[in-house]
C-alpha cells in the first residue's frame, strides 16, 4: 500500500491561494476575499485544512463537490458564511445515508476555489487537490465530469432562509443546470450547493488534478513579485505560460443580473503599445470572448483573465469599473475542454456566439 500524500495548509498557503483563484476565475466564481476572512477566523480558532493528493483516493471513496451558485454581484450583498456553505453537504449525507470521505471544489476559480477549503476547515474533512473546471464556468454542464458523461444527480441546494431542495434525478447535465438555476434564482440568485457525489476513481480519472496547488503557486509568484517590486503581471505569465493580449483603461461597463447570471460587456481603450485601439470583453459571470477592434481574437475555453496592471490582482465581472488600468491575459485551457465534447459544452457557441473556437495558442491542438 502506497504512502498517503497530504499536506496541512498553512494560512500563508491559503492567502496565496486566494490571489491565485481570483486570477484563474477569469472574472467569475465570486471574490475569494470573504471566504478568506472566514478561513482566517477558523484558523484563529485552531482549525486546519489537510489537502490530499487525488491519486491516493480509494476507488470507493465518497467525495463531495461543493460550490456557491448564482450571480457574482449578489455575493457582494450576501456575505460568505461557513455554516451556509456546510448545509448542502449535510443534506446530501442524510439523503445518501453515508458520510463523505473528502471534498473538493467544483471550480478552482474565484471564491468557489476557497469555498471547499472553508468547508474543509469547518468540518475537518480533507480537501482534494483537484476541481472539475481548472478555472470558473457559469453552468453545471461545463465540467470535466460532464465531458466524461458521468451521472449528474443528485444535487442538494440551500439558502440563508433554511430553504432546502434535493434534485433527485435530472435527464441530463443541461436539465440539471436549468432546474438548479431556477431554484437558485428563486432563492435570490445566491445559494450553496453539493453537486452529484463523485467516487475516488471518478475524481482521479476525470477531475482536473492539482489545481489547488496550482492556485497556491500562482498566488505565491504574484506576492513574491510585489514584495520584490518586479512586475506581478509578468509573474502570472511566466507561472502559467500565458500571453498578454491588451493593456488599457476601462471606459464602459454594461452589466445586468438576469436568470441567475451576471451578463454584460466591458470596453477598454488601449494604453501603451495598444494606444488608439479598442478592446471589448463579453461575459456571463466569466469573461467568454475578447474582441480587438471588433474582431474576436480570444475565446473560451482559453482562460481570459483581466488583472490590475500594477498589482496583478484579478478583477471580477462584478467589480470591474470605469477608469481601471488593466491587462488582459490569456492562459491555456485544460486539455479535456479542447476535445469535441469539451468544446460542445464550453466553446463560444455554448455561450450564444455564432462562431467556432479558435485557440489563441496556435500550437495547441
Amino acid at each position: 500500500m502506497s504512502e498517503v500524500k497530504e499536506q496541512v495548509l498553512q494560512i500563508d498557503d491559503i492567502e496565496a491561494m486566494a490571489v491565485g483563484t481570483w486570477i484563474l476565475g477569469t472574472g467569475g466564481g465570486g471574490s475569494p476575499y470573504l471566504n478568506l476572512l472566514n478561513i482566517r477566523e477558523l484558523y484563529a480558532a485552531g482549525r486546519r485544512v489537510t489537502l490530499k493528493d487525488p491519486m491516493t483516493l480509494p476507488d470507493d471513496a465518497l467525495v463531495a463537490v461543493l460550490s456557491s451558485q448564482g450571480a457574482p454581484l449578489i455575493g457582494q450583498e450576501r456575505l460568505a458564511d461557513s455554516a451556509m456553505a456546510l448545509k448542502p453537504l449535510r443534506i446530501m449525507e442524510e439523503y445518501l445515508g453515508r458520510k463523505f470521505d473528502a471534498l473538493m471544489p467544483v471550480e478552482i476559480g474565484g471564491g468557489n476555489g476557497l469555498h471547499a477549503i472553508m468547508v474543509a476547515a469547518a468540518t475537518g474533512l480533507p480537501a482534494i487537490d483537484a476541481d472539475a473546471m481548472g478555472r470558473a464556468y457559469p453552468e453545471a454542464q461545463m465540467t470535466s465530469f460532464a465531458v466524461a458523461n458521468l451521472q449528474c444527480y443528485p444535487l442538494a441546494i440551500s439558502d440563508i432562509r433554511d430553504n432546502e431542495v434535493i434534485i433527485h434525478k435530472a435527464h441530463s447535465w443541461k436539465w440539471m443546470e436549468r432546474a438548479s438555476r431556477k431554484v437558485c434564482t428563486e432563492f435570490g440568485s445566491q445559494a450553496s450547493t453539493c453537486k452529484a457525489p463523485r467516487s475516488g476513481k471518478e475524481v482521479r480519472d476525470h477531475g482536473i488534478l492539482y489545481t489547488c496547488n496550482k492556485a497556491i503557486s500562482l498566488g505565491e509568484a504574484v506576492l513574491k513579485a510585489r514584495k520584490k517590486h518586479t512586475n506581478p503581471v509578468d509573474a502570472i505569465l511566466d507561472e502559467c505560460q500565458g500571453s498578454r493580449i491588451f493593456t488599457g483603461k476601462v471606459t464602459d461597463v454594461e452589466r445586468r443580473t438576469t436568470g441567475g447570471f451576471l451578463r454584460g460587456r466591458t470596453v477598454l481603450e488601449g494604453l501603451g503599445t495598444n494606444t488608439k485601439e479598442k478592446f471589448s470583453l463579453d461575459f456571463q459571470n466569466e469573461f467568454s470572448v475578447g474582441s480587438q477592434n471588433g474582431e474576436a481574437i480570444v475565446m473560451t475555453p482559453d482562460l481570459i483573465c483581466v488583472v490590475d496592471s500594477i498589482s496583478g490582482e484579478g478583477i471580477g465581472t462584478e467589480s470591474i469599473r470605469y477608469g481601471q488600468r488593466v491587462d488582459v491575459l490569456v492562459l491555456p485551457a485544460p486539455e479535456i475542454f479542447l476535445s469535441p465534447r469539451g468544446l460542445e459544452l464550453v466553446g463560444p457557441r455554448a455561450f450564444g456566439f455564432d462562431f467556432d473556437y479558435q485557440s489563441y495558442f496556435k500550437d495547441q491542438k
